[in-house]
């Protein structure tokens, strides 16, 4: 419940966000005719119009789970960051062709004013904020959609900041400015991109997790003082969260209900790693030889293959 109020929360204040700031750079570029403001007003268009596109999105995959969906909505969630980093990277496509052209053709300036510097100023700082917001909830609630999210706001710093360059180059007398300092900065949108592209398909696939929760759980199976061993550690992703299997040693002339408690006790100490979904614990009589020790290479295998 707390994560699907935060993840709709940031999809609120994104929209709102949005809105406001194609408003204000909407009216600035009515009264000055800034090409760089003017630009900035159709970003944040775009920005509004995905908004919806990810609060419907983040709206589905919160939703709690059903008969047809067990596990939840989250899956969807790589699905949301994909599309943002369509935008993203359409967006710096789109970029480099207007900064390639310009320079080929001679820039032909903008329209510089207190109005146009103050708007693009307020456009960095507010997607300052919300970059810093977006990333927290993402990584807090591990959202891989508000991340991408986060991303895309950290590009449109760094385009504001292109556009600010330009209004001041013209006025000191080198448009030629404006049109660098978007190609320069069009590479970084490109490059953010790939990166949201790179990460949403890992969750899609089935990617394995970092090597350090891969050893936080090994670590964890190992913790309890009936287990001697662990291994066939196998966790990858399902959605942006992690699914584990693995087998654990325990003296072979334990009760059935004793191996059952220690099992269960596995499962919970796995489960509280805040990344971790399902767990499924086989257990083993250590007799039977198949504990690896901890620094077998072997011990993260699948199936014993090597």
């Amino acid at each position: 419940m707390q994560r699907r109020g935060a993840v709709r929360r940031v999809s609120f204040v994104l929209l709102a966000a949005n809105v406001a700031l194609f408003v204000a750079k909407g009216t600035v570029w009515w009264y000055t005719d800034s090409l760089a403001v003017g630009s900035e007003a159709v970003n944040s268009l775009a920005d509004s119009v995905y908004s919806l596109i990810v609060l419907a999105g983040l709206y589905l995959t919160t939703q709690p789970p059903d008969f047809e969906h067990p596990h939840g909505h989250e899956r969807i969630e790589p699905f949301v960051g994909l599309f943002v980093a369509v935008g993203v990277l359409g967006a710096g496509i789109a970029i480099l062709w207007r900064a390639t052209t310009e320079i080929l053709a001679g820039p032909t300036g903008v329209t510089v004013g207190l109005p146009a510097v103050g708007v693009l100023l307020t456009t960095a700082g507010a997607k300052y904020g919300l970059y810093r917001y977006c990333l927290r909830v993402g990584e807090e609630h591990n959202s891989p959609a508000v991340v991408a999210t986060a991303l895309d706001n950290r590009n449109d710093i760094l385009t504001a900041a292109a556009a600010l360059v330009g209004v001041l180059g013209t006025a000191a007398g080198y448009p030629i400015l404006d049109p660098l300092a978007a190609a320069v900065v069009s590479l970084g949108v490109l490059y953010t991109g790939y990166e949201i592209v790179r990460d949403n398909v890992d969750y899609l696939v089935g990617s394995a997790p970092p090597e350090e929760l891969r050893e936080e759980i090994h670590e964890r199976a190992l913790s309890h003082p009936e287990v001697h061993g662990a291994h066939d550690v196998v966790a990858h992703y399902v959605g942006p969260e992690v699914d584990v299997s693995l087998h654990i040693e325990v003296e072979g002339d334990m009760t059935l209900d004793e191996a059952h408690e220690i099992e269960s006790e596995i499962v919970q100490r796995i489960r509280e790693l805040p990344e971790v979904d399902d767990v499924f614990v086989h257990v083993d009589p250590r007799e039977l030889g198949e504990w690896k020790s901890d620094h077998d290479p072997e011990k993260w295998t699948a199936d014993g293959e090597e």
